[in-house]
């Protein structure tokens, strides 16, 4: 058993199993604490939630309270496990959201036979939190049960997979392309693999200002295009009109390589097809597409990004999904939409553009960081990750008219 593998188990199990737990918020140590907490005080808050359901948020948890939910379908790279091998997974999510963001979060795992069933458990209990994380399933699955329940429940729904993959690759994209001296609109975009991170970070690319019928996509058989009869809904979005259908084919030229798929499925030699100045987002995690060693010896023009934290450039959720969460929370938005995505895409971009703080480089073992070709997306731990994006999405939900509350509170994240 390798050292890292066994420092893994023991972090999981020691000194107490598991990396959440439960703590109280109000004081239980007399009499009277217990009768406020339970009978027969608590019945005068229930008696104003049945008269008003909203001031659930005044009188319990629910308006900081997410649930990460899955059915382990898609476990990170390790596949279909079942829903009680991702536990660790989706407590290490709600580790992720208090620590960043300071949000309580509670992980839920799911086992049904039918995808309908999975969604009316979420849906049947979607109310006693104020947002729902799903995590960790599988496509197609997950475009129909991320669809079904955003329609069905009352607060924001958020695929982390799909969504979060593509905010932070949608803001590092833009800014590489800015240092490259290239423009989205015009750029020729490659994207291998086809599942729900793809889709979603092409989609946001498109709503950024990409041209769809510039994104070439590629599955297991190849090219996504026009003639083929066995496509999903979702990869039919990107079937292009094109005789291509090669990797090779669609390499030759291109701007942007975006590698949400496997392992060393870029070979050097079609790297050496791309166009002057080329970006690749090789994803794929661990392993990603191509070694950025290897990358870099053939391309000395590239910039490039991985799902890594040992390289520059990590595409790496963390840096999104918690604040989200925390501006969509604390203006009680009922959805996450497109508009509170691209404020996010830009809150990132504008982060990364700041000066970047001593305990930062210190975090990242490093001297120093600047905006340029080995920083295009912030560091993880940089603390205004948190005011910068949660404000610009509660701004964007109160804009958009998904929030229930019309301003921001006094001095919000200052």
């Amino acid at each position: 058993m390798s050292d890292f593998r066994q420092q893994a188990l023991d972090y999981h199990s020691k000194p107490t199993p598991g990396k959440i737990k439960v703590e109280l918020s109000k004081p239980a140590n007399s009499v009277k604490d217990l009768a406020l907490a339970y009978s027969p005080g608590v019945a005068e808050p229930v008696r104003e939630i049945a008269e008003d359901p909203d001031l659930a948020y005044q009188y319990t948890a629910k308006g900081n309270m997410v649930a990460v939910i899955s059915n382990g379908t898609a476990i990170l790279g390790l596949g279909n496990l079942g829903p009680l091998a991702s536990k660790p997974v989706m407590e290490g999510k709600a580790l992720l959201f208090k620590h960043f963001a300071g949000i309580d979060s509670i992980d839920i795992e799911v086992k049904h036979r039918t995808t309908e069933e999975f969604i009316n458990t979420v849906a049947n209990i979607a109310d006693t939190f104020g947002g729902i994380n799903l995590e960790d399933i599988k496509a197609p699955e997950c475009f129909e049960i991320e669809e079904a329940l955003i329609q069905r429940c009352k607060v924001p729904v958020f695929h982390d997979d799909q969504h979060g993959t593509a905010i932070v690759t949608a803001a590092g994209m833009l800014n590489a392309l800015e240092i490259q001296g290239k423009n989205l609109r015009d750029s020729i975009i490659v994207c291998l693999g086809a599942g729900a991170a793809a889709v979603a970070c092409m989609e946001l690319l498109i709503k950024c200002g990409a041209q769809r019928e510039k994104i070439y996509m590629l599955d297991r058989k190849g090219v996504i295009h026009t003639r083929r009869d066995d496509l999903t809904p979702h990869k039919m979005l990107f079937a292009n009109n094109t005789d291509k259908r090669t990797l090779d084919d669609v390499m030759n030229g291109a701007d942007i390589f975006v590698g949400v798929s496997g392992p060393d499925l870029l070979p050097p030699e079609t790297l050496q097809l791309m166009a002057p100045n080329p970006i690749v987002f090789a994803c794929s995690n661990p392993d990603p597409e191509i070694k950025p060693e290897l990358a870099h010896e053939v391309r000395d023009d590239l910039i490039m990004a991985t799902g890594r934290s040992d390289y520059p450039n990590q595409v790496n959720n963390v840096l999104c999904f918690p604040f989200i969460f925390r501006g969509a929370l604390d203006v009680r938005a009922s959805a996450i939409n497109d508009e509170m995505k691209v404020a996010a895409v830009e809150a990132i971009r504008k982060v990364s553009k700041m000066p970047v703080p001593e305990e930062v480089l210190a975090a990242s073992h490093t001297d120093s960081l600047s905006f340029g070709k080995d920083y295009i997306i912030p560091k993880p731990m940089d603390p205004r990750l948190c005011a910068t994006i949660a404000k610009a999405v509660a701004q964007a939900a109160i804009d958009s008219g998904v929030a229930k509350l019309e301003t921001l509170p006094d001095g919000y994240m200052e």
